[in-house]
């Protein structure tokens, strides 16, 4: 028997503790940490915000790389499959709950509730068919759909890391970043949705009605 190339996993376990740990600076920097929050300065909150940034870039480029070497190495697996969407969730969520920790968004608290509530029903859903012997695929659009919603993610931490990451403070770019990161959010939000009733239709074929 042939040994599968553990490469793809290991990249999809990286991106799950990638999103853990950026959410966890994230909040630390909004003074989430109790133990933190009595001693945080100006500086310390810009190193939190910064590698928040970099944990995000990392897990979002092995969002892309797993799924390609898996495929490229024939390294699929059923424990990558059930982890990939666990990592995604993490990431996505992780950093909407992050950056609205950090301060409120209501430019984007619409589409950013869409994507929460969508992976909450979308995993409820999952369960619901794996516990009765169905597995709901991910399909094409919604690996697209992360893809969307890590770059408007990406682009609404970028402008929050703006100052941290030591570029220079100019509206000119500032602006048409977050307008673009907000342009973005309500696309993967409508995407999302969509993915979402694909699911739940799957989810509703599969799952027997009872009475």
């Amino acid at each position: 028997m042939t040994a599968v190339n553990p490469l793809p996993n290991i990249l999809t376990w990286i991106r799950l503790i990638a999103g853990l740990v950026m959410f966890t600076l994230l909040a630390g920097a909004a003074g989430g940490i109790p133990f933190l929050s009595d001693q945080l300065v100006v500086d310390a909150q810009f190193d939190m915000i910064r590698w928040a940034f970099f944990a995000f870039v990392i897990g979002a480029i092995t969002d892309f790389l797993d799924g390609f070497l898996a495929r490229k190495l024939h390294a699929e697996t059923a424990w990558g499959a059930t982890l990939d969407p666990i990592a995604d969730k993490i990431l996505v969520c992780g950093t909407i709950l992050g950056l609205f920790a950090l301060r409120p968004l209501p430019e984007v608290a619409v589409p950013a509730a869409v994507i929460l509530f969508r992976e909450f029903a979308v995993s409820a859903l999952r369960e619901s068919a794996a516990s009765r012997g169905h597995v709901l695929k991910v399909t094409w659009l919604a690996k697209w759909k992360t893809t969307l919603q890590l770059v408007a993610l990406g682009l609404l931490l970028l402008v929050e890391a703006w100052a941290a990451l030591g570029l220079e403070v100019d509206p000119n770019t500032i602006t048409p970043t977050r307008q673009a990161a907000v342009v973005l959010m309500w696309v993967a939000a409508a995407v999302t949705l969509w993915t979402g009733w694909d699911y739940a239709r799957a989810a509703r074929a599969a799952i027997p009605h009872e009475n």
